[in-house]
């Protein structure tokens, strides 16, 4: 396992964890560190319409790592959120846009970034390297950027995002907004999937002290249509939180035309994200107005919520 490079983002990948793993595989490569990217669990259909259209293969699925293995984080640093075995590998590099939570038993090349999209980060590594980027590596960072920003929308996105995605555009030779609006209209598909599937599309655990919480996430452009599922939902996720000792269970449906979100939130702390939204859940569920974001909206919220008094 030594002999290569492992480049992977996080459990559950979304697009920017597949296509900045991809990418960066390819960076190392081209500068004469052979190294292959992985996944650490199925491909989402989002992802899959990215994948087609620049007819990239699908990264095989890692299972794990061990204490040989040179390893390379891409938009993830929580062991929590990575593939077994990776406390024990070595970890040559991270490179990530989210907050940092990483013990490594040696120094590490980090580069963490307050921008929208890993891959906004990597394609400047790619000129300071002055790596080439091919039309086909072009459509998969621009795909990343498109889906974690919700195509510009996400309070995460930065002026860098947008520019560096125009220029993506060029390189890939596709219209940027028409491109964006299909690939995120085909991560709204549910269809064909099971409810403990569709909770687990792009689900992150996060652990704070002694408390587990778990953030799941989904884009729709219906959300009607996926509360017609809700009790089917509320039945997978209660399995899931006995399952796994989960304290607070928050799945989020963010509407990708209106740029909000309505939620399914279960656990027995519930209390924790009442106090962090100033709200009272009804049926478990409430609707949040312009909060699209996992990573700059409600975590942080949730996280502040633990020393709130509720104010309702």
């Amino acid at each position: 396992m030594a002999d290569k490079t492992f480049v992977f983002g996080h459990t559950n990948p979304d697009t920017d964890s597949i296509a900045s793993a991809i990418t960066m595989a390819n960076l190392q490569t081209e500068m004469g560190n052979y190294s292959e990217s992985f996944r650490l669990g199925d491909i989402n259909k989002e992802t899959k319409y990215a994948l087609d259209t620049f007819r990239v293969e699908e990264p095989e699925m890692l299972a794990n790592v061990d204490q040989t293995s040179n390893v390379i984080m891409i938009d993830n640093n929580e062991f929590s959120q990575s593939v077994s075995g990776i406390e024990n590998a070595h970890i040559q590099m991270v490179v990530d846009h989210h907050r940092l939570n990483l013990h490594t038993a040696e120094p590490v090349y980090c580069i963490a970034e307050p921008v929208g999209c890993t891959a906004t980060i990597l394609y400047k590594l790619y000129k300071q390297d002055d790596v080439e980027i091919t039309p086909k590596i072009a459509g998969m960072m621009l795909s990343a950027i498109l889906s974690d920003t919700l195509m510009f929308k996400s309070p995460t996105c930065t002026q860098q995002d947008r520019i560096t995605a125009e220029r993506l555009a060029k390189i890939a030779g596709i219209d940027l907004y028409d491109y964006g609006y299909k690939l995120l209209e085909a991560g709204t598909d549910i269809s064909g999937y099971t409810a403990e599937e569709v909770i687990n599309i792009d689900s992150k655990d996060f652990q704070h002290q002694d408390l587990k919480i778990t953030i799941s996430q989904i884009n729709s452009s219906n959300l009607e249509d996926v509360f017609k599922r809700k009790a089917e939902l509320e039945r997978a996720i209660e399995d899931k939180i006995a399952r796994e000792n989960i304290d607070l269970f928050v799945f989020v449906v963010t509407d990708i035309l209106e740029a909000n979100s309505q939620v399914i939130v279960l656990g027995n702390r519930t209390d924790i994200f009442e106090r962090a939204f100033n709200v009272k859940l009804i049926g478990n569920t409430t609707i949040l107005k312009g909060v699209v974001s996992r990573k700059k909206q409600i975590l942080p919220a949730i996280l502040e919520g633990l020393n709130k008094k509720i104010q309702l």
